[in-house]
Order: structure tokens, then sequence, then C-alpha cells
């Protein structure tokens, strides 16, 4: 529904997000129901995303001062990368490097932004390093979108990061702790530190919080992504943090010839692959999945992400097995009896809404923390590999598709989406901190009479 509101009358909200697909696409149908319903609404990331935003009538500023690290190019911007062989190694680079030194840069520009587009609220992603420069020396209210599993720590659950499941027994808890402890001060000893003395030389006002509860306990509101039942329990759960349920990219209304094969209703068992747009080897996850169905009696259907697509054709052309860049997955997920993926967290999002079990293999950009809580909400199985063999793969399949266990899960999880309506969730929530934030400026402003 479009506003009748006059432009002077508009609440302005600057929509930011670290420069990557997963942190960006699913803010994009909020930002246009807000847009609809009557805010000015404005976007701070990577020139990357500039004609996405153009599409969807957004305005747009691109990063000036900040390193544009879009499309996780990480070892482009940062040589010493290189160095890293392990996983932990790179993840503490990366938080160093790709994230918290970011925060400075988001912070100029911003200011920058500020002076012709005097925004009354943030909007951004949960990794957004610029959300403490905004809410405490900018002091405008922030409303940060989770849009990866919640990190925040919690005395009934092991250190986030590291894909470690929870146990709720007094020896889990216990054990649980030391390993809290041990993440905080040895794992993630050095990014604490290189946070906390950015903090300090920006007079940030902190308590020593972990780097994982950083930015949900600077924003006015948490919005997590999902509901209760895709994420462990925390008898300790901050207040302002809420599950907004499923929210999912802006859906286009641009009228398309509809995506369909004969195949599909020619096979009793489809499976459909996807290992997403950002990752670029299909050795990982593709090619060992084609290799695991290559001539059987269940139809594949890969979905390639634009990369490699005619190499993939030309090797694979099994009467079975169909190979596309990209298909709309509301036209091809009615039709799949499994679904494999590399973890990402609005693909999964979109398995359950179809009521797809899984076969999950990622790990790194937090999709381990992703798979792990398929694997123990038991949606489907987690192989704890970004690298299966096709047999790992295969056997999963068989395991998904054989045990209706997973199927049942899944089905339970997605009638609990069904009770969350994101929109109208996050407008009432928008809503209230705008309001909360004018009445607190009026009080400041008598108090400075």
């Amino acid at each position: 529904m479009y506003s009748s509101k006059q432009p002077g009358d508009r609440k302005k909200i600057l929509f930011a997000s670290f420069p990557a697909d997963g942190h960006f696409n699913p803010l994009t149908g909020l930002a246009v129901h807000l847009s609809l319903t009557g805010y000015d609404v404005t976007w701070y990331t990577s020139s990357g995303y500039a004609k996405k935003l153009g599409k969807l009538n957004i305005p747009h500023y691109p990063f000036k001062k900040a390193i544009d690290v879009s499309d996780n190019n990480f070892d482009q911007f940062f040589p010493g990368r290189k160095k890293k062989k392990t996983q932990i190694g790179k993840l503490k680079f990366d938080i160093i490097n790709a994230f918290i030194l970011r925060g400075p840069e988001y912070y100029e520009d911003i200011k920058a932004i500020h002076a012709s587009f005097p925004f009354d609220l943030m909007i951004a992603d949960c990794a957004f390093t610029g959300i403490p420069f905004v809410k405490e020396r900018m002091r405008i209210p922030v409303i940060s979108i989770g849009v990866m599993p919640l990190t925040e720590t919690s005395k009934d659950l092991p250190p986030a990061g590291l894909a470690m499941t929870p146990s709720y027994t007094a020896l889990g808890k216990l054990l649980q702790s030391v390993l809290r402890a041990a993440a905080n001060m040895i794992i993630f000893k050095q990014p604490h530190r290189v946070m906390y003395q950015l903090f300090e030389k920006y007079q940030l006002p902190h308590k020593g919080e972990s780097l994982f509860d950083m930015n949900i306990q600077k924003s006015d509101l948490f919005l997590q992504i999902g509901t209760p039942g895709f994420e462990y329990y925390r008898s300790d759960l901050s207040r302002h943090i809420r599950f907004i349920g499923p929210l999912l990219p802006h859906a286009t209304t641009t009228v398309h010839k509809q995506w369909f094969d004969p195949r599909l209703v020619e096979y009793k068992k489809m499976i459909l692959v996807t290992q997403g747009t950002v990752e670029k080897d299909p050795r990982k996850l593709l090619i060992p999945t084609l290799e695991a169905f290559k001539d059987t009696e269940v139809l594949l259907v890969v979905t390639t992400g634009g990369s490699q697509t005619t190499e993939l054709r030309e090797s694979y052309p099994h009467k079975n097995i169909i190979i596309e860049d990209y298909i709309p997955f509301a036209e091809v997920m009615p039709y799949a009896d499994a679904y494999i993926t590399n973890g990402g967290y609005g693909g999964v999002m979109l398995g359950v809404e179809h009521k797809l079990p899984m076969v999950v293999a990622g790990v790194h950009e937090g999709k381990n923390e992703i798979c792990a809580r398929v694997g123990y909400f038991k949606l489907g199985i987690n192989l704890k590999t970004e690298t299966p063999s096709p047999r790992q793969i295969k056997l999963a399949v068989e395991k998904i598709l054989s045990d209706n266990s997973y199927k049942i899960n899944v089905e339970k999880l997605e009638k609990e989406f069904t009770e969350y309506d994101p929109f109208e969730l996050s407008s009432q929530y928008i809503a209230a901190v705008l309001k909360t934030a004018k009445t607190a400026a009026a009080v400041l402003k008598m108090e400075m009479v």
C-alpha cells in the first residue's frame, strides 16, 4: 500500500549492510515494504549493489572511506590472509580485518551521509560494525537484523562461532562455561583486544562484551530472522531480541515465463542442489553431488549461480541431470524431495518453507553455525565439511529420504514459520523504536531549555 504522507512528514531510515549477498539480500524485502508504507528509505553499502537498489527504487550511498570487501574477496584486499592455514586462523583474521577495523570507516561515511540525509533510524545487518558508532557517537537509534543464527552469549550454550551444539545437563553446562572462557581469552583473544582498543580510541562505552554480543547490545532492538524453533534455547535471552520469522529477499513482480522441465514429473524422486552465488568452486559441492547421482533413477537439478554452467553441462550430459545458472526456488522446490546446500541462511529458510529435508555442507562465512542447527534440530544431516565426497552425499540423501522423522521435523518448523509475519512484526517494532526516540528527544529538548 502506498503512503499518502507528504515528503516532509516521512521518517527517514538508512539501511546499512556488510557487502555480501547474505547480509544485503535478506533486508531488501523489508526496505521495499517500508518504502511503500510511507518511510523515506535509502541504503549505504558497496557500489556493487547499485544496480539492484536501482531496480528497487531505493537511493544508494556507496562506500567512500570504507574498504569494499564485496564478494568475500578478502584475499585480494588483505594479502596477509593467505598465510592463515587453518579455519580458526582465517576466521580470526576476517573478524579483525573485514569487520572490526571497517567500523570507523563506516562511521566516517555515515556522518557525511547524515549531512544530506538526516536519518531518524538506521537498520543494519547484525554484522555491520558501524552499529556502535551510530548508536553511541551519533545518538541515532539502531535496529539490527539477525541475518545468521543468533550469536548472543548464554550461560546455557557453548561459545558462538565454532559450530558447537549445546548440552543442557549440569556437566555439559559446566564444560560449556569453560569453553566460553577459553574462546574469549585464547581463541578470540586478538580480535577482542583489537575491538576494545578501537572502542577506547573512539570513546565508545563498553563492558568487555564478547565480540559476538557487541552489535546486539548496542542495538535498540535486535530482530532475529527465523523463529525460536530454529534457535538454541537460552534462559537468559536479552529482552530486546525479537524473532520475526523467515524474512526473505524482495520477490520481483516482473512477469516472466515460469521455469519448467518435463522431467520434473517423470521421476519419482527429485533432488535440488545449490552452493549459492558466492561460492564459485563447483568441486566443493556440485561435482560430488553430480558424481553421486549421475545415471541413477533420481532427477538431480543443479543451480550453479552462473559459475561454470556450460562446462558442467558438457561433463554431465546425463538424462537425469538438469543444470541451470539460476532457477527461482519457488518454481522448483515444490517438486523436490530433498535439498542439498552449503548452508546459506536464506536458502535454508526457503528449504524449510518448502518442507524439504536437507543435506548441508558448509563451513566458512558462518555457515558452520547454520549447518550445526540443521543437524541439531534434525531437519537434515550436517556433513560438517565443505568438501564432501560423493559417497557421503549419497548416503546422507538416502538417509533423509528413508527416515521420515526429518520430513516431520521440517514440517513442524514450517508450521511455526507461518505464525510469524515478518513485515508486520518488523513494522510494529520500527514504529515503536521511532516513537521512543521521538519521546526521548522531546525530553532532552525540554531539559536543555
